[in-house]
């Protein structure tokens, strides 16, 4: 059905706004093989959220729901594992809120009518998915005939297919439209006084240029800065919500990367020396080139300045069948042999007339039209452009008579171009491609050139299999040397390897710097500190990607407060900046001249119109308090010493300029709006918070 196609070549940027792109089932691995009764109680547990149990099943359900979703909508039967990743984060979040705010709505009389739920599908604001999915593409409006029909042929579709994904589409427009009231009712709770809005725009309109007195932190030795236990235990107590964390470890390990020896770059070079009398006889290079090549054929036509200096001086001082090299680029070697030359111009005038096409039966009768056309234009001797005016569906081109202007080679899809390159002036040529069938006629062709088709046999410089396992024996004899932590950091050093540090989270779906690695992350999380991560088997070698990886688990952090000892040196240098600053103000304060200050170490600097809003201050830095100070003081005047994020400032304002921007008005309808942004994006964190989530996705993905 063509509504259908078109939905589908549609919907996915539409559905994504609200409920992203993808994922699928996973490999639940050893979870089953743990217990007989793996089907029962907690064990199934996936998440606790707000107090309610969800398993492994209604999870993946959801999944499978949005997976098949996005299947439709793109037409493919498979899904790649980033997609999947990406559909099993999306049905999480989206999990998390439905549970999250379903109490929420009920206690605040929050829902969706169906009256309501027909105005956002066929009334005349529809929801914006509904926008998305049948946008007609020429008019940019809803395609209102292409809304009722679907809906008509999801009724009575026995698939069930199409009845099932607007059933996911109605659910997405009632969570989205209840989440939206949630939202507008917090934001209209807000008010802005008229008190707020002109206190903001007097801050806002004070803008003064300032000289700036700094004593860094960094000037004082810490060594001079005695602090106590109690010290850091008062800082510690009354900070506490900085040093709030989530469950993570620490891992150390020691990659060892499988690369091509020149054992095998030898063997390859060997093997292109070989095949280059084979290739020289061949009567069809391109099929010779995919059948052998890491790389297909490019029937590509290339001038001699669009080459490298070495194969462009090959090719035009050349004949067909010549073949030069092997040669080294990058990583691989080639053979490259000069197949054809052809004088091309670097550009065509050319118009054409389009049929779109949507489906096998669209393209039969899209084709018979054409010829139509064609014999119109060719035999009774109508204008070309007035055919175009009235048939072609390319609104750009057929309101100009189906003319594309001058155009330049890579400009269209390969079909269009050879077609437009390759042909005569005049010609009337019936093209395909992914838009329809095109008729096409060359007005006039540029000034032409010599240039060659080349085809290029490439071979990528990859590891033998003697490579890998020589590799992996390396590896193997580190993991068995490095039988125990003290080993591991030995034998790191004895045999000069580079040791990497990772901090890892349950969830991660990657260890930064190691490809498809959620498993060493899943083993990690299984392995106490202090011991190798083992895998299947309990091997410590981990094949991941292009090498192998033997890793240890040093340390970890529970979700929660972080204890004093973990975070000791964090609040050492956080006691001593405040020590360092307390001194400061107090030698600094009572000076009624800045430049006195600089005889303390002290730099002095400039900077121009900073007001209340000024992020980041000239010969200062990203300091808020010096911001803060600037917008309170008036011309001449000194403030106080400020401690800031760097060090202690002293200001004074040269000059202050006050603004005439008087329209409170605007400004508290300004001030209204961000608070209501804020505060609704904020109120569903704390309702997220409150719900005391309880993730263990980890063990099943």
């Amino acid at each position: 059905m063509a509504t259908l196609q078109k939905i589908r070549n549609r919907a996915g940027i539409g559905i994504a706004i609200f409920i992203g792109l993808a994922l699928a089932a996973f490999i639940l691995g050893d979870l089953f093989k743990s217990s007989s009764s793996i089907m029962r109680g907690k064990q199934m547990e996936i998440a606790e959220i707000a107090g309610k149990s969800v398993t492994y099943p209604e999870f993946q359900a959801k999944v499978d729901e949005i997976s098949e979703v996005y299947k439709m909508n793109s037409g493919k039967t498979t899904i790649d594992l980033k997609t999947l990743e990406q559909i099993r984060e999306q049905s999480w979040q989206g999990m998390v809120r439905n549970i999250t705010m379903k109490d929420t709505y009920e206690n605040l009389g929050i829902g969706v009518t169906s009256v309501e739920l027909f105005d956002l599908v066929q009334g005349k604001n529809p929801h914006a998915i509904i926008q998305n999915i049948f946008r007609d593409q020429n008019s940019g409006s809803i395609n209102r005939g292409a809304l009722i029909q679907f809906l008509k042929y999801q009724q009575t579709n026995p698939s069930g297919k199409e009845r099932n994904y607007w059933l996911f589409i109605e659910n997405q427009i009632v969570e989205d439209r209840s989440f939206t009231k949630y939202n507008n009712l917090v934001a209209k709770g807000l008010y802005t006084t008229t008190e707020e809005a002109k206190s903001d725009l007097k801050g806002r309109n004070h803008k003064a240029n300032i000289q700036v007195v700094s004593k860094l932190f960094s000037t004082v030795s810490d060594s001079t800065i005695k602090v106590s236990d109690s010290d850091l235990q008062g800082y510690y107590d009354k900070n506490k919500d900085k040093f709030k964390q989530e469950n993570n470890r620490n891992i150390e390990y020691v990659a060892f990367p499988v690369v091509a020896s020149k054992a095998d770059e030898d063997k390859l070079i060997k093997w292109s020396n070989g095949i280059k009398a084979e290739f020289a006889t061949i009567s069809d290079p391109a099929a010779f080139v995919n059948i052998n090549s890491d790389v297909p054929f490019d029937a590509s036509y290339f001038k001699k300045g669009e080459l490298s200096p070495e194969i462009g001086n090959f090719a035009f001082t050349g004949k067909v069948g010549d073949i030069y090299g092997p040669y080294k680029v990058n990583n691989s070697w080639k053979l490259t042999k000069i197949q054809k030359f052809e004088e091309l111009p670097d550009s065509v005038e050319a118009r054409h007339i389009l049929v779109k096409v949507a489906s096998a039966q669209e393209a039969a009768k899209a084709a018979l039209k054409i010829d139509s056309l064609k014999n119109l234009i060719a035999i009774k001797g109508e204008k070309f452009e007035d055919i175009a005016r009235k048939n072609s569906q390319d609104n750009g081109s057929a309101n100009n008579g189906g003319t594309l202007g001058w155009i330049r080679r890579g400009q269209m899809v390969k079909p269009f171009e050879e077609a437009i390159f390759f042909g005569k002036v005049k010609d009337l040529q019936v093209v395909k491609t992914q838009y329809g069938i095109h008729l096409v006629q060359i007005i006039n062709r540029g000034k032409t050139a010599p240039n060659v088709q080349l085809a290029t046999i490439d071979r990528v410089i990859e590891p033998s299999s003697q490579t890998y396992q020589a590799t992996y024996t390396t590896a193997t004899k580190f993991a068995t040397t490095a039988s125990d932590l003290k080993k591991f950091n030995a034998a790191v050093v004895a045999q000069g390897l580079n040791k990497r540090i990772a901090n890892i989270h349950e969830n991660d779906k990657d260890v930064i710097g190691i490809e498809n690695s959620r498993s060493l992350i899943r083993a990690a999380y299984k392995a106490a500190p202090g011991s190798v991560v083992a895998g299947t088997e309990q091997s410590p070698i981990f094949e991941l990607g292009n090498q192998f990886i033997v890793a240890y688990v040093t340390g970890e952090q529970e979700k929660g407060t972080a204890s004093l000892s973990a975070v000791k040196a964090r609040v050492t240098s956080e006691v001593r900046k405040e020590k360092k600053a307390k001194e400061m103000i107090e030698k600094m304060s009572g000076k009624s001249d800045l430049s006195s200050l600089t005889s303390l170490g002290a730099t002095l600097s400039e900077a121009k119109d900073i007001s209340f809003e000024t992020y980041s201050i000239p010969g200062v830095g990203y300091e808020p308090a010096v911001a803060g100070a600037s917008s309170a003081l008036e011309s001449n005047q000194i403030s106080k010493p400020v401690a800031g994020t760097n060090g202690v400032f002293v200001v004074k304002a040269t000059s202050v300029n006050l603004g005439t921007d008087q329209d409170i008005k605007s400004n508290k309808q300004k001030l209204s709006a961000s608070n209501g942004y804020r505060t609704s994006m904020y109120a569903f964190e704390a309702l997220r918070e409150n719900a005391k989530i309880v993730d263990k996705r980890a063990k099943f993905y």
